[in-house]
């Protein structure tokens, strides 16, 4: 697979963890990534985990047990200590093994699911860490090519119908639903693709945040294929 992604004003490229948690976000810049190109063998690790249900968490132990090849037990090495890096950034990475996402069709005019472009919010301030190891992997795009749904007119009137309230809170109803955290791409958007063994990290809305949180989205999977995919 071609990792390499367009230049962009959104995105800085660097080449330490060091790097990537001190760098500050600032103007349209509000993805970092850790560029990292190995030789390794993360489908072998794939290849030998157990999926328990469309996402399941493998822990370090759990990787400690399989046998691996060289190139296996090179791509172990590497997961394993991007687990502690983020541990003792103060993080609580996740990695998981990923069949799909719940999908959420309950209305054809907006989506509220993952696979849906969208940002990340917290109360705290924090941002969002992820690499794909294997799989299909992740898009973002500049806030200017994308609109947030809950401004478009047609979507903003369903959105409207929807809520059996007051229009003083109607802005509380779209966040408890999380549909203000969707976007629209615009006709000529043109998505970036993360690519694999990367660690990025995106840009979360919170109340200290400098910039625009960063929009991304969920890839849908590949056809027979599970995601490796670290987050937090």
């Amino acid at each position: 697979m071609n990792n390499t992604f367009p230049l962009s004003n959104q995105i800085a490229v660097v080449s330490t963890f060091s790097e990537l948690v001190n760098t500050d976000f600032n103007g349209e810049m509000n993805a970092l990534c850790w560029y990292r190109n190995f030789d390794v063998d993360f489908k072998e690790i794939v290849a030998k985990l157990t999926l328990k249900e469309n996402i399941t968490e493998v822990f370090p132990e759990d990787l400690m047990a399989l046998q691996l090849s060289e190139k296996g037990n090179k791509a172990r090495e590497i997961i394993l200590n991007d687990l502690q890096l983020l541990t003792d950034f103060g993080a609580s990475p996740s990695l998981n093994l990923l069949k799909c996402y719940e999908r959420d069709d309950e209305f054809d005019f907006i989506s509220t699911d993952v696979y849906s472009f969208h940002v990340d919010r917290s109360p705290l301030a924090t941002d969002t860490f992820l690499c794909t190891y294997h799989g299909a992997s992740s898009d973002i795009i500049p806030n200017s090519q994308a609109e947030q749904k809950i401004l478009i007119p047609a979507i903003r009137a369903k959105l409207r119908e929807l809520h059996d309230g007051s229009d003083e809170t109607f802005e509380d109803f779209l966040k408890e639903n999380y549909f203000d955290l969707h976007y629209q791409l615009h006709k000529d958007a043109e998505p970036i693709n993360l690519g694999l063994m990367h660690v990025w990290r995106l840009a979360v809305d919170h109340p200290q945040q400098k910039v625009l949180p960063c929009i991304h989205r969920a890839p849908v999977e590949n056809e027979g294929e599970y995601r490796l995919l670290l987050i937090c």
